[in-house]
């Protein structure tokens, strides 16, 4: 073995294993930092609250297509939904419900005075309710329901009501602390319920209860009515699809244009960090190789001093193993090295990130340490079989 370790020590390149070194390092931070990046502002495009979550457009069809024909043109058919549904650019799509009821409200915040509005509740399916759906749900007999408000609204009450009449503001945090009393009336009854909200929604701009209690209420106060939807929540592939608009267009359809912009920059910034990952998957993939020609140089120069080795008794295990320690070690350190500058970047990017969604989790450095670990594992493997392959050639021409 240490005829080996001086084999390899006097014929080892330092230029060669340094340009493998820091092409090794370039790529494998590439590739820690990318994904690391991408873990942490996932909740900012992916998050119960967020202003670019998934990629899903509400439409509805203008107000002024009832006046010239059918007094149900501003709903949708049956069979509109089922065309919507069988489109490639479509992942799923639901309804939006709407009351067919009666419903005054009276809002307070803590001892603040009391607002006395008519409200309006709509509810959709519960794949698309963008908040933690922890508490959401109804069963008959439950004195209260569950309320999200649209951010809309909160914005009304902290910048209008709570500013000029001197009234607590309420961050998103705090939304619970509204206390909402609830006199819904309908089919020659009126029952009164507490409205508990439970957030906030950025996606949707109504007033949303789950759906269980629309179902509930609209059969006891509205016999049962139900009207034909007019406004409609889709998930799409691809935001950035032509074909998503020109559809719209051809049929008339109303789309929050606001929405479509900002899940296309959704789209293109999940598409540069494929790329930039790729790059450095890329970057690693050429400093492998580069690694693997410098070994291969070595044992090359060696070839003949190890085959005597081989002859007078050493295993190709034995005579491989010094190279491969050798990789091995020079992985594990360019590992290292990329985790401590990732986490140096990390500390000041999350800052800025952090200052701009105050809301946002902090999370870790476990994606970079994952994605780090499984690079170490396959290049290590593959190092330590190229290397016995090459010196299993060596042993078979003695």
């Amino acid at each position: 073995m240490r005829l080996v370790w001086r084999l390899l020590r006097r014929h080892i390149s330092i230029a060669q294993f340094a340009g493998f070194f820091l092409a090794n390092l370039v790529g494998m931070l590439v590739v820690m930092l990318g994904y690391q990046i991408y873990n942490d502002v996932l909740p900012v495009f992916t998050s119960g609250d967020s202003f670019m979550r998934a990629d899903y457009l509400i439409i509805n069809k203008p107000v002024g297509m009832g006046t010239s024909l059918s007094a149900d043109a501003n709903y949708f058919s049956d069979a509109e939904l089922e065309e919507l549904k069988s489109q490639s650019f479509v992942k799923r799509s639901g309804k939006f419900t709407s009351t067919e009821y009666r419903v005054d409200a009276a809002m307070k915040v803590g001892k603040s005075g009391e607002i006395n509005t008519e409200f309006f509740f709509e509810s959709v399916p519960d794949e698309f309710v963008d908040v933690s759906i922890e508490g959401w749900g109804f069963t008959e007999g439950d004195a209260e329901v569950p309320i999200i408000l649209p951010r809309s609204y909160l914005n009304i009450y902290n910048f209008g009501f709570a500013q000029n009449r001197k009234m607590p503001k309420i961050s998103d945090g705090l939304a619970g602390m509204i206390d909402i009393s609830l006199l819904i009336k309908g089919n020659e009854e009126t029952d009164t319920y507490k409205g508990r909200v439970v957030g906030i929604s950025s996606r949707l701009n109504t007033i949303l209860v789950p759906e269980e209690f629309m179902e509930w209420s609209n059969a006891k106060y509205a016999s049962g009515k139900s009207s034909k939807p007019s406004r409609l929540i889709v998930e799409v592939k691809n935001p950035a699809d032509e074909s998503i608009m020109k559809y719209f267009e051809s049929k008339g359809y109303e789309v929050e244009t606001d929405k479509l912009a900002v899940e296309k920059t959704t789209y293109f910034l999940r598409v540069i960090v494929m790329i930039v990952v790729l790059v450095g998957l890329i970057i690693s993939a050429l400093s492998f190789y580069i690694l693997m020609l410098s070994i291969y140089l070595l044992v090359q120069k060696n070839a003949e001093k190890l085959e005597n080795l081989l002859l007078i008794g050493y295993s190709p295990a034995k005579v491989a193993l010094p190279y491969q320690i050798l990789t091995i070690a020079l992985n594990l350190i360019v590992v290292l090295l990329s985790l401590f500058i990732v986490s140096i970047l990390r500390s000041n990017y999350m800052d800025i990130i952090e200052a701009i969604f105050p809301q946002i989790e902090e999370g870790s450095l476990k994606p970079a340490i994952l994605v780090g670990g499984i690079l170490l594992f396959t290049v290590s493997i593959l190092n330590i079989f190229a290397i016995r392959r090459k010196i299993m050639r060596i042993w078979r021409r003695k």
